[in-house]
C-alpha cells in the first residue's frame, strides 16, 4: 500500500487580466469552473480564451476576472 506524499502543489485565487491570464488558470462563470486551454492574441491587448469545454470568452484590456491558479511541482 502506498502511502500519500504532499506533492508540493499549491492553490491560490488571483485577479487576472488579459495581460496575465495563463493556461492552466480556472475561471468560474456562470457558477461553472471553465479551465484555459489555449489562448489567442486579439488586437488592443485582448485576448481570446479557450477553455476544455470548447467555449470560448474574450477578454479586454480593461477587463479583470479572479481564477484559481496552481503553482509548484505537478
Amino acid at each position: 500500500m502506498r502511502r500519500w506524499a504532499p506533492s508540493g502543489v499549491t492553490a491560490a485565487n488571483v485577479e487576472i487580466t488579459s495581460a496575465s491570464v495563463q493556461r492552466g488558470d480556472v475561471i468560474q462563470i456562470g457558477g461553472q469552473p471553465c479551465r484555459v486551454v489555449d489562448i489567442l492574441q486579439l488586437a488592443g491587448f485582448a485576448k481570446q480564451l479557450r477553455f476544455e469545454s470548447g467555449e470560448l470568452l474574450t477578454m479586454h484590456s480593461r477587463t479583470r476576472l479572479v481564477a484559481l491558479r496552481m503553482s509548484g511541482r505537478w
